[in-house]
């Protein structure tokens, strides 16, 4: 077998996503949907939470509310370790999570076209 080299000095360090939630493929909550939204608490991180600093980065990315898939893209993680981490997050109570509006509550068609055509008429 030769060697090969996988990546160049410019990718960095590679972590396996299994290393970064500990083993675990799913997270302690069942409430994350795609387009669930994030935000972070601002509560104090407790000594005993042991948080790495892919924990802490997702801390960042949500101090303003965001949904989790747009976390997992700036992140540059897989959507699962991201829900994983957001999990951890929640258990510690350092997020907050709101489900996405189901699609029957949002406005009516009739009404929407209403509005766009008010719009063009200013």
């Amino acid at each position: 077998m030769s060697d090969v080299e996988w990546v160049d000095e410019e990718a960095g360090p590679v972590v396996r996503p299994y290393a970064l939630t500990g083993g675990r493929t799913r997270p302690s909550t069942t409430s994350f949907e795609l387009l669930s939204m994030v935000v972070a608490t601002g509560a104090a991180i407790s000594p005993r939470a042991h948080l790495g600093s892919e924990h802490r980065r997702l801390l960042g990315l949500v101090s303003k509310a965001r949904p989790i898939v747009e976390v997992a893209s700036e992140a540059g993680l897989p959507l699962g370790v991201v829900k994983v981490l957001l999990g951890d997050l929640l258990d510690h109570g350092l997020i907050l999570v709101r489900q996405p509006i189901p699609a029957a509550t949002s406005p009516a068609q009739s009404l929407l076209l209403e509005v766009i055509n008010g719009i063009r008429a200013l």
